[in-house]
């Protein structure tokens, strides 16, 4: 097999041939079909998470299909398609996993970090967190919804019932996210990088109700915001947005340090709270409403070897929506 393997944080990746993969029990192995390219991948690569295994191929986002099961494997089959997110194992045993809150799990392994991920022609996974994909839709548009959609569909069900809802950060998750907020019936007002007309006209094409720049004020109070770029100082703009009891929900598994901000803007029953991971409920959940969202997924596709290429242009936001690599 092939994959783009990172050998120590901040260092280009490199393509390298390794031995064919054999899955252990409990253990699928799939051909990778699509994988895509996350921001999460970004605090890979720079060495903004802590204690990540060394080397690692990342990827979180993948899509292939099964070609052999390791003993004891039940459910799935050769040849089925199945998707692969970040939460790639749990303990099944500690405190949050019994209270199914397994995305808070006390042992965790996470796909493309703690454990080897799909920038590879092949990658294994534990079968439980081998996620049925059927045979609709096409891999690449699949891909990002394996972290882009999931996250943000656990983000925007923690959002509650909002009506007019921020979303700052139009990247792959923000583009998904609107789209689904839209198709509940909700009023989107997207937040893009000041100046940014292109992504605002883009976030209008996708049904926002309004767009503009993060350091602009929305036309309305908004219910609720989700924040996506990994940028604290958008914390205190986000809760100045919102309505009395409204809610800030920080989406991202890494953020710059939140500047200090006065508590009136807290006051008054607001909620500030992050999203940590996901559950194979939330799995199951969106995947089986994505396909009556009418999702218009905006990918731009590389080849494994420009890896480095895909996550450089992901940095610059050099495209809109989502980067995905074909092995």
């Amino acid at each position: 097999m092939k994959a783009m393997v990172l050998r120590a944080p901040r260092t280009p990746l490199v393509l390298t041939d390794l031995p064919d993969l054999v899955p252990g029990p409990g253990q699928v192995r799939l051909k990778v079909a699509a994988c895509g390219v996350c921001r999460t991948d970004l605090h890979v690569y720079d060495g903004e998470l802590p204690n990540p295994n060394s080397p690692i191929i990342p990827g979180h986002e993948i899509v292939g299909r099964i070609d052999a099961l390791g003993p004891g494997v039940v459910g799935l089959e050769i040849g089925q398609r199945v998707g692969v997110p970040w939460l790639g194992h749990t303990c099944g045993v500690c405190p949050y996993c019994a209270g199914s809150r397994e995305n808070l799990c006390d042992d965790p392994l996470f796909t493309g970090y703690t454990r080897d991920g799909g920038f590879a022609t092949a990658a294994v996974a534990d079968a439980r967190f081998a996620l049925p994909l059927g045979e609709a839709g096409d891999d690449v548009t699949l891909a990002p919804l394996l972290c882009a959609g999931l996250i943000g569909w656990r983000a925007l069900v923690m959002a509650g019932e909002a009506k007019t809802l921020g979303i700052y950060g139009f990247g792959a998750a923000g583009h998904i996210v609107a789209q689904a907020a839209v198709w509940q019936g909700r009023r989107v007002y997207a937040f893009t990088r000041p100046g940014d007309a292109k992504g605002q006209a883009f976030a209008r094409g996708l049904g926002s109700t309004w767009a503009g720049g993060s350091d602009e004020a929305p036309p309305e109070p908004l219910d609720a915001a989700i924040i996506f770029a990994a940028v604290g100082d958008l914390v205190p703009l986000a809760l100045r947005a919102v309505r009395k009891g409204g809610t800030v929900v920080c989406a991202g598994i890494h953020m710059s340090d939140i500047p200090s901000f006065p508590y009136r803007i807290l006051w008054e029953e607001r909620r500030l709270l992050s999203v940590a991971n996901l559950t194979r409920r939330d799995g199951v959940d969106f995947l089986m409403a994505a396909p009556k969202m009418g999702l218009r997924i905006s990918t731009v596709t590389y080849p494994l070897a420009d890896a480095n290429q895909a996550l450089a242009d992901l940095r610059a936001g050099a495209f809109e929506g989502a980067a995905v690599l074909l092995p």
